[in-house]
């Protein structure tokens, strides 16, 4: 299982939500370069980035940052504001490896499909925002009034082969992963899944790797101490 580390972006400065609402954003480090860096040098490879304000709003504001990040060495997935083929473009020129799909996917399916057609499926993950099993769009902000499971399977129909899977009523609460739901995801599809939101000790991380999950996202709780992202990596085998 692959261990990404997680930078959410705002103001240029590294952030945390809670439960993914923006009136509890609190700034965890001032350079994302330099907190990238410690990643690395923990042993991590891969990292997951947000352009909390491209999320939000639609409009990317973070390209000087998310180039001196990928300068680091990562392989880094970015996600928020990502809509267009243009966008693309661009984030994969700043040396993103993996662009994430977030809002766009639920109102555009076809910008998803073209976009695996001309960048292949490896290139792209679409976000699965879900509270209470139901998708979120615009930053969570918007009910979407899609069944969380009916949607990836919409996506793996036509082409999505990686699903980010977030469980708002966890992220930020370091009250462990939402491992039901997860099961349910992995039963509905057979892309490979990524866990996102409440992931709160090395055990929450073994408990993930052993559900055969591609991968875990690391946020609050290392930032808060609770993460040793060395033994993680480790154990996980998310150095590949």
């Amino acid at each position: 299982m692959l261990i990404f580390p997680a930078i959410d972006l705002k103001d240029g400065n590294v952030v945390r939500l809670y439960k993914g609402e923006f009136d509890t954003v609190h700034q965890v480090a001032e350079d994302p370069a330099a907190t990238a860096r410690t990643f690395y040098e923990a042993g991590a490879r891969y990292l997951h980035m947000v352009d909390l304000a491209g999320a939000k709003d639609g409009f990317r504001k973070n390209s000087e940052i998310v180039r001196a990040v990928a300068d680091v060495g990562l392989k880094i997935e970015l996600g928020g504001g990502i809509r267009f083929m243009d966008d693309l473009r661009e984030v994969f020129e700043l040396g993103v490896w993996r662009a994430v799909s977030g809002s766009a996917a639920v109102t555009d399916p076809d910008f998803v499909k073209l976009a695996i057609a001309v960048y292949g499926p490896e290139r792209i993950a679409v976000g699965i925002d879900a509270k209470n099993g139901s998708v979120r769009t615009a930053g969570w902000v918007e009910d979407a009034g899609l069944d969380y499971l009916e949607f990836a399977r919409s996506m793996e129909s036509i082409g999505v082969k990686y699903i980010i899977f977030t469980d708002i009523d966890t992220d930020g609460t370091l009250s462990g992963p939402a491992c039901g739901r997860l099961a349910e995801l992995q039963k509905a599809v057979s892309c490979s899944v990524t866990a996102s939101g409440g992931v709160s000790s090395n055990e929450d991380l073994r408990t993930l790797r052993d559900m055969e999950l591609y991968a875990a996202i690391v946020g609050k709780a290392w930032y808060a101490g609770k993460i040793d992202l060395r033994r993680a990596v480790e154990e996980c085998g998310g150095a590949l």
